[in-house]
């Protein structure tokens, strides 16, 4: 059985966000997959999809509901999970098939590198697999002592890309960024339509547009500068996947 997971809590992201995700599993996976969803709110979500409890994090009231709180994921046990482990942010479309990036670099480390800083050894976290009962001191040090981790770096997967030594990322194709790779340079993103290429897998939505915004073609921005280049044609394609 494969298992992949995700979280969420607060508001910005609903119950559909999950079901959305656990359709795009069943149909981009050909092995027996489960998903786990760890979260505060099991309402409206799919009975299908397990839910567990986000266990608690030793974090400041301002960073509980940042990235950040994801770091709970590298606690040991965490619910009945074991082996490799995939996690999926909730901000993504599955495009393509996952049983691979189960094959990938087996009892290993594996993460997107962050299309923003390529070639810094940087992992970025809306899609990776983790070894479950490794690397817990990912999560012990920071329950430990958060104060420590926090002055030393800004952001949660900064952290965990110079705390694992043993890191490796996907194949480049497998996992792009919709604003940074796929969406044309200005001013073509004002006449083309983003294109997905063939071997993608997942495609991120860090930011915004989200998923259902770049589909209708909208980029909510108020200020009018940023309206002048802050641009997205209506994308057929997410919907098909997402």
């Amino acid at each position: 059985m494969q298992t992949i997971i995700c979280m969420k809590w607060g508001t910005r992201y609903g119950s559909e966000y999950v079901n959305r995700l656990w359709a795009a599993v069943q149909r981009q996976t050909s092995r027996p997959t489960r998903l786990v969803c760890f979260t505060d709110d099991v309402i409206g979500i799919d009975k299908a999809v397990q839910t567990e409890t986000i266990p608690d994090i030793n974090l400041p009231p301002d960073l509980i509901n940042l990235p950040w709180r994801k770091l709970v994921m590298w606690k040991y046990p965490l619910a009945d999970l074991e082996g490799d482990v995939l996690f999926l942010d909730l901000d993504l479309v599955v495009t393509g098939n996952l049983d691979a990036m189960f094959d990938y670099e087996k009892g290993r480390f594996c993460v997107i590198e962050n299309w923003t800083q390529m070639g810094q050894n940087i992992g970025n976290t809306s899609a990776f697999r983790f070894p479950v009962g490794k690397h817990t001191h990912i999560f012990d040090k920071l329950q430990a002592d958060p104060a420590s981790v926090l002055d030393k770096y800004r952001i949660e997967q900064l952290y965990i890309s110079r705390e694992i030594e043993d890191m490796v990322f996907w194949p480049n194709d497998w996992c792009v960024s919709f604003k940074h790779n796929l969406l044309p340079r200005w001013p073509l993103n004002f006449f083309q339509v983003p294109k997905l290429p063939d071997e993608t897998r997942i495609v991120a939505f860090t930011g915004k547009p989200d998923q259902d915004e770049a589909a209708r073609g909208e980029w909510p921005v108020r200020h009018w500068l940023k309206k002048s280049y802050k641009h997205v044609r209506p994308t057929p394609w997410i919907e098909e996947h997402w």
